[in-house]
């Protein structure tokens, strides 16, 4: 039978509850396979697991109740393998790696931040900042609309300026969060946010995070900011996050 992977963590992480439920319906017994120093947190992997409510919730307990003992490098919902000796050579195969990641993550959780724009606020804000869009809006106010071309002309010239803004206040946000953060991974491009980014953040200074964010809101009212957390380091898993330039304790 296939093994489910909930996450990974050393091999002298204390016992988990009795009795520990995962997913599948009827919930499937929590379990742990030790290949030297580390521990995959697993279980029997479901038939045709999809991802429903219960199931969901059910992972993220088993990544809460195993990171409330100690560091797990949390494996993504719907994580299988074939059985449990596949799991145990994978350990066996990437210890170092492992190894350096759950001492990377001991103590931190990731928070996710998308940003869109208000779409009356930024053009509000595109209109007062922009000379060549207050320039072309009062010539053809003053030609009483001005004609299809100039509209045309207009509605380019604001596009451009609104894209623009969302690389600047893309960047800007990245820029501002950064030095609250012990890493950033950028999420996959999504229509509809101008940024998808995922921080890692340091659980004592979270509150020092959320401020941040809250600064964010209230100094770029025209932005829409979203924050989801904390989440287990799903993003950091893998090597690869850029490190902030400088890191303020």
């Amino acid at each position: 039978m296939s093994t489910y992977v909930y996450g990974i963590t050393t091999g002298s992480h204390p016992s988990l509850p009795d009795g520990m439920e995962g997913v599948g319906e009827p919930a499937r017994q929590v379990r742990i396979i030790k290949e030297g120093d580390l521990a995959a947190v697993v279980s029997d992997a479901p038939e045709g697991l999809r991802p429903k409510r219960r199931d969901l919730l059910a992972h993220q307990n088993v990544l809460a109740e195993t990171g409330a003992a100690a560091s797990v490098l949390p494996m993504r919902f719907g994580s299988v393998s074939p059985d449990d000796a596949a799991v145990a050579g994978v350990l066996a195969e990437r210890a170092d790696h492992f190894k350096e990641r759950l001492e990377a993550l001991a103590g931190k959780v990731e928070y996710n931040v998308k940003a869109t724009h208000d779409e009356e606020a930024v053009l509000h804000r595109v209109m007062s900042e922009n000379p060549e869009v207050r320039a072309l809006t009062e010539a053809n106010r003053k030609a009483g609309g001005g004609s299809y071309d100039d509209k045309l002309r207009l509605g380019e010239v604001v596009v451009a300026a609104v894209q623009h803004r969302e690389v600047e206040d893309a960047a800007e946000l990245q820029r501002t969060l950064e030095p609250v953060a012990a890493a950033i991974s950028v999420g996959p491009e999504s229509t509809g946010w101008l940024a998808n980014l995922s921080f890692l953040v340091e659980r004592a200074s979270a509150e020092d995070f959320i401020a941040a964010v809250e600064e964010v809101r209230k100094g770029q009212p025209h932005l829409e900011v979203r924050l989801h957390g904390p989440l287990p380091p799903y993003s950091f898993v893998e090597p690869g996050p850029s490190e902030p330039a400088e890191t303020h304790h």
